[in-house]
């Protein structure tokens, strides 16, 4: 198993266990229940006041409906 392969493979373990504790806080993992996400970029500009995985309310179940 090469370097980047433990790398890829450490990542989304620490994603699925973001996205696990935040489902049983019931948070959206995006914003992580704020229901702002203060992470714009160059490719994807949103509104900085609103999270558009869980469309501004920080429920889990909202992301949850919207995840693709």
């Amino acid at each position: 198993m090469n370097l980047w392969s433990k790398w890829t493979e450490w990542r989304e373990k620490s994603k699925q266990k973001r996205i696990s504790e935040m489902e049983q806080q019931g948070k959206c993992p995006d914003c992580r229940g704020r229901g702002i996400h203060l992470m714009p970029n160059e490719y994807y500009y949103t509104d900085p006041l609103y999270c558009p995985g869980c469309d501004g309310s920080g429920q889990y179940s909202d992301w949850a409906s919207r995840s693709y």
